[in-house]
């Protein structure tokens, strides 16, 4: 996409979807990090009602270490993948508590270093709580920005560099929610709403198929 419609493109998102933030709930650094964990292939909406009464209980890597596998499996269990994001939340809150002093560390490789912490969560938690300069994608941001031509590209990674590339980095993270909340409401990953689409008219996707 050519830089003047990328920075069309990204107006018109930064208008429908001004303010748009997480939709995960948390109140710190660590209940991000679990939520993040949680959310892989499971809707936002799924997760806020397990973390809702998991953190009740253990919202700190302490008190989540006093529970047994087999127990948080049973708080996680409708989010799918239990036994993995279980045994991936126990890791990290171990290291976190071991290695970080009981903090969630803000320096990014650390970050990647915890068990079950990839490059978009990490890139979400240095974003959403650090308030660095990061883009995460998603599977709504890898959908999105690769229909509306923001980028061109077969991973996530990839995804991620070439968005760098066109985006301005200090609308970084803002931009990814503006792309997050676009998948969401209109880009759907079946039925995109292109009727209703504000970005239609700069979309790759769209002029490719009308």
């Amino acid at each position: 996409m050519d830089p003047t419609k990328a920075n069309q493109a990204l107006r018109l998102l930064g208008q429908t979807y001004a303010g748009a933030r997480a939709a995960l709930h948390y109140t710190s650094a660590y209940e991000l990090l679990v939520a993040v964990i949680l959310s892989a292939q499971c809707t936002d909406e799924r997760v806020n009602k397990v973390t809702e009464q998991l953190f009740r209980e253990h919202n700190t890597p302490a008190s989540m270490l006093t529970l047994s596998q087999e127990q948080l499996e049973g708080y996680i269990y409708s989010c799918g993948l239990y036994r993995s994001k279980a045994a991936h939340i126990l890791s990290a809150s171990r290291d976190i508590v071991e290695k970080f002093a009981g903090q969630v560390p803000e320096d990014f490789f650390a970050l990647r270093s915890l068990a079950g912490v990839g490059q978009k969560t990490a890139n979400v938690v240095s974003a959403v709580w650090f308030e660095k300069d990061a883009i995460a994608v998603d599977t709504h941001v890898f959908r999105v920005s690769n229909r509306l031509g923001l980028a061109h590209a077969n991973t996530p990674l990839k995804t991620e560099e070439q968005l760098k590339q066109v985006i301005p980095q200090s609308d970084w993270s803002k931009a990814h929610h503006w792309l997050i909340w676009h998948g969401r409401k209109v880009c759907h990953a079946q039925k995109p709403d292109c009727v209703h689409c504000p970005l239609a008219g700069v979309c790759d996707e769209y002029a490719k198929n009308h």
